[in-house]
This record gives structure tokens, sequence and C-alpha cells, in this order.
């Protein structure tokens, strides 16, 4: 057996639901209660949320032969261009891990990405050697006063293992950064800049309180300023200006991008970077919203309306 996002079990045809934007990539998890506590995760080990949460998506269980072939067919008909795999930390992760790419790589090149806790950079090689395409390493957190206020474990041996693994697997390293979790801007645009140089991808969430974690009771971003943080993680991704160009007040906001106006109107006209960003093809439609609220990550090409917004969120 094997959790599905909702969205997942719709489009590869397990499960009958309305979806005004359905999963570009399937989402898959695997493993129980997750050894880790973040305060913000429903599988944290202190965690009082429904067992089927992440995020405030639920994940429903089906037999793991019957989702591989809907995988594959989804896959070979376009309905889907990736599967990424969440795997909580438990004694059996990394097997379980090996089981589901090697299931997968055995019927279909789908490309896969495995977001889990790994022992050393080895077990990252690993996963790629036998058929992984990319490997997430979550950092969340943007520096260690925020990481030792939500997270478990070490902050240096977490990103000194990124920085590690970035070396080693140039160009399939991915990693999570939470806007919201008390970083300033400052932090979180530093730290998106250092992934960058390491050439690591970033995908970038906000912060959703989900009841019976640690952090039910705080809010989530305000999307102003989680309307700036994108609009860094764009220009720094696309090579078009870097931290060293932006500029920030005594509160770490960021007030300038080193651009003029229209330089910046013209960078953002697509509307690219409002959209959901980390790995090729992953939209993770409403993990942080709820329809028919307010989006912090488009899971879709923007209307001109929703950019027009956006931009005058912005200022501009």
């Amino acid at each position: 057996m094997i959790r599905v996002s909702s969205g997942t079990a719709q489009v590869i045809g397990l499960k009958e639901t309305k979806n005004d934007a359905p999963p570009t990539t399937a989402y898959l998890m695997t493993g129980q209660k997750c050894r880790s506590d973040c305060a913000f995760c429903p599988q944290g080990r202190s965690s009082q949320s429904r067992a089927d949460l992440l995020s405030r998506i639920t994940w429903p269980e089906f037999d793991s032969g019957r989702v591989v072939e809907g995988v594959a067919s989804a896959y070979e008909n376009h309905r889907l261009g990736r599967t990424c795999l969440q795997v909580t930390n438990t004694g059996e992760s990394l097997e379980r891990a090996r089981e589901m790419v090697q299931k997968l790589r055995g019927v279909s090149d789908v490309p896969i990405c495995v977001s889990c806790s790994v022992g050393g950079v080895e077990e990252a090689q690993e996963l790629v050697m036998i058929g992984a395409d990319r490997v997430g390493l979550a950092l969340d957190a943007a520096c260690e006063r925020v990481y030792r206020s939500c997270k478990s474990g070490s902050w240096s041996r977490t990103l000194s293992l990124i920085e590690e693994a970035a070396r080693k697997l140039p160009g399939r390293i991915s990693t999570h950064l939470i806007v919201g979790l008390g970083e300033t801007e400052a932090e979180i645009i530093e730290m998106i800049q250092h992934m960058a140089d390491l050439g690591v991808t970033v995908g970038l969430f906000a912060f959703t309180p989900v009841k019976g974690t640690r952090l039910e009771g705080r809010s989530q971003p305000p999307l102003d300023s989680y309307r700036r943080v994108q609009v860094a993680r764009h220009l720094i991704a696309q090579g078009i200006a870097a931290v060293n160009q932006f500029r920030f007040d005594n509160n770490g906001t960021i007030v300038a991008y080193g651009l003029d106006r229209e330089e910046l109107r013209t960078a953002l006209a697509g509307g690219d970077a409002f959209r959901t960003s980390g790995c090729p093809d992953c939209n993770r439609p409403y993990y942080n919203e709820k329809p028919g609220g307010v989006i912090y990550n488009y899971p879709r090409p923007l209307s001109d309306d929703e950019l027009q917004e956006s931009l005058a969120v912005l200022g501009l």
C-alpha cells in the first residue's frame, strides 16, 4: 500500500474528484508517523493531526501495484510529467524509497524525485543510481535560528549534506524553503541565493497551519511578503539579478531588486514568478491554499487579471 495525494488519485484513475487544477506531478507518500518532529508537519512525531494529511492535502491509501500502473499510463498519455515520492523518516524509509523507485522504473521512464532523509550523500547517490533523477533534501527553515525553533535534528548537518550532495550530484538536488516560520525576507532570500550558487533547485512554500501541529495557531505569511520573496527567487533562478544587488531595510524586508520599475515589470511579465516553484512539472495544486482563497503558488499559467493583481500587491 502507498499513500497518494487526492489530486493524483484522480489523475491516475483511482478516485473521482472535482479538480480545476489537476496535478502535473504524481505525488506519492510512503511510511507512517515520522521520527522527525517538524512543528508544522502533520506527519511529525508529536503531531496530533490526521494520519492521512501532509500540509492541508489528504493522502488516501491504494495498492502500490495499481498506483504504479496508473502513474505509468498517465505519463505515457502526457497527463503527468513527473513522480514525486515523499518518504517519511522511519527506520524503513530508505528501503521503501528504493522499492518504489525500482517498481516505477520497471514499467516507466517517468522522471522520479525522491524527497527523503538520507544518512549521507552515498544514499542519495544510490537513489540516483537505481533510477531517481532528483533527490529532495528538505531544509525548510531559512536560517539556524528558525530551524531550531521548528525542526528536530542538526541545522549544520542538514545544510552540509545538501552542499555535499549538490557537489557530487550536480543538477540533481532539490530543497524546500518555507516562508512564514519567523525568518526575515533577507534571511530566506540569502539562502535562496546560496542554493542557486550550489545548483540546488528551490521549491518555495508558504507556511500553512494544520490542526494538530505545534504551529496550528500561526498565521500564513502576508501575501505581499510572499510575493516579494517569489520575485527574488525568480530573478535569482533566472540569472536576472543576485542578492548582492538587492536592498533591504533594517527589518530585513526587501525594498529594491537592483532593477528599475520597467525592467522589473518586464522580468515578471510572463507570471512565472508567481507559479509553483521546484522540480520541472511540479505544480502542487492547493498545497498551501484553499480553492477560492488566496493563491500563494499558482498551479497553472496566470490570467492577465491574476498577473495584474500579483503585480499590484508589489506596487507595480
